[in-house]
């Protein structure tokens, strides 16, 4: 049987009452929490992916991903206020399916935090790129990126990348700021969320003036459905559908919101304001800067901003305002650090509340003596992240972290269903609509974009899974905490 070993609700609860965390955010911090988290990788450097994949039809993409997360969000808000604790899909899935279906979740969780990290840090490091090449200052083109990546030179030649080492090195340095336990405050939170969002919208207002219509034709070059092409020198899984799959990992981070569900003040109410609220802002703010991107300049596969590595950057130098385009590379180079930052503490957290559970060695959640922080974990979860930021393009870590987040969205929706037969009567401060039709759409949708990914990428994420089932009856299955309990 699948669902053994189900931690109750109230034993999940008690739990968390015992080692509570001091009730200090509210809506608004929450909401700019969310944004925070949203706002990264995806916008600033996934633009030019999507248009390699799908063209100006990426404005579709776009819609699809937004429709599948916001199905999802309303799942997650729902049992966020019903289970005010940290650990995200992991505690809930425990709460409902048992410890087998938690694990797996977990397990895929690092897909979603440590990987989407690595991400970042790509992304951040080719803004940095351009940053540097504006002031004059010269990095071999070969770390510049991974070994499974290319960079295009001004002349238009391209060149195998050999390791990314700005990428490596900003893993490294946000790694030891959260072993000294560099603060996250509420207010410094929001003061990069003020930079990334002036940045974004000093962008749309000098881009959606200079739209082209012309630029938007062909509109959908790649067709519809995910299918296999040569571009660029590369065989890429490209369409409409395939660029959501990808795309959705701009939309990734909301999720974080219920991490911070013991440091919520009134969280019945607030976790689905900032949840919810978070994630349509972003949605609005996503579809202006690829409209605007897409008219100014084009977005047609092989093209220029398709190649670039700093997209936002490079339409708005193109428009006739290099220097905002620098202003706008070094906001991405001053906010995106906040972004791996924040992934990497969610992936200690989700490993901490593991280890709690005895599903992963206790020594692993040591904390250090002097600095207060569970250095172990972040020590292996910095190297971890390095290791994927110096070697991986950001297109095939944004799609392997999708991967993981689509099954634990999938795995949330089918816990409210759940809950809603098992335990009717729970009280329920935030409600799905409609949960019977909300739930399944969104579990049809997870799995369908994740059907749209790439085939290595559906392969790599069986393998990650059949690694983490053999860790878990190695060592978890018999130390877990429910086992000796019993």
């Amino acid at each position: 049987m699948i669902f053994w070993r189900v931690k109750p609700l109230e034993q999940i609860l008690a739990n968390a009452e015992k080692k509570s965390l001091k009730r200090q955010l509210g809506p608004w911090q929450l909401t700019m929490l969310g944004i925070g988290a949203i706002i990264g990788t995806g916008i600033f450097v996934l633009t030019s992916v999507a248009a390699n994949s799908a063209g100006p039809a990426m404005m579709i993409s776009f819609v699809i991903a937004a429709v599948v997360c916001g199905l999802a969000a309303l799942a997650y808000a729902e049992l966020a206020s019903m289970v005010p604790v940290s650990g995200s899909a992991y505690t809930y899935s425990y709460a409902v399916m048992g410890e087998l279906v938690a694990w797996i979740v977990g397990w895929a969780l690092v897909l979603e935090y440590a990987v989407a990290a690595g991400a970042v840090a790509v992304g951040w490091s080719g803004y940095m790129h351009g940053i540097l090449r504006e002031i004059g200052v010269a990095i071999p083109a070969t770390l510049m990126a991974g070994p499974f990546d290319t960079i295009t030179l001004e002349d238009g030649t391209t060149v195998q990348g050999s390791f990314n080492v700005l990428a490596f090195a900003i893993s490294l340095l946000i790694m030891l700021l959260l072993v000294l336990g560099t603060s996250k405050s509420a207010k410094f939170n929001a003061f990069l969320v003020f930079i990334k969002l002036a940045a974004l919208g000093v962008f749309i207002a000098l881009a959606l003036p200079a739209i082209d219509g012309a630029n938007f034709q062909p509109f959908m070059p790649n067709g519809f459905f995910a299918n296999e092409q040569e571009i660029a020198g590369s065989v890429l899984t490209v369409g409409v559908t395939a660029a959501a799959a990808t795309i959705f990992f701009a939309y990734v981070g909301f999720d974080a919101v219920s991490t911070a569900a013991e440091e919520t003040v009134n969280p019945n109410r607030n976790m689905p304001i900032g949840i919810i609220g978070s994630l349509g802002i972003c949605t609005i703010i996503y579809l202006l800067v690829a409209a605007a991107a897409t008219g100014t300049v084009g977005a047609q596969p092989g093209g220029e901003l398709a190649m670039s590595k700093e997209p936002l950057a490079f339409v708005l130098r193109e428009i006739g305002y290099p220097w905002v385009g620098t202003l706008v590379a070094v906001a991405a180079g001053l906010a995106l650090p906040s972004v791996i930052l924040m992934m990497m503490y969610g992936q200690t957290r989700i490993f901490f509340v593991m280890s709690r559970d005895g599903l992963l060695p206790e020594r692993l959640s040591v904390v250090h003596p002097r600095f207060h922080t569970p250095h172990v974990i972040t020590i292996i979860t910095g190297l971890g992240v390095s290791v994927f930021a110096a070697l991986f393009p950001v297109r095939m870590l944004a799609d392997i972290s999708n991967s993981g987040t689509l099954f634990a969205f999938a795995m949330v929706a089918l816990a409210v269903l759940i809950l809603r037969r098992t335990q009717p009567d729970r009280q329920r401060h935030f409600r799905v609509p409609a949960a019977w039709l909300i739930c399944p759409l969104a579990i049809f949708g997870c799995v369908f974009l994740f059907m749209n990914l790439s085939g290595h990428t559906e392969l790599l994420f069986l393998y990650w899974t059949l690694l983490g089932l053999v860790v878990y009856f190695l060592y978890g299955y018999r130390k877990s905490h429910l086992a000796l309990a019993r």
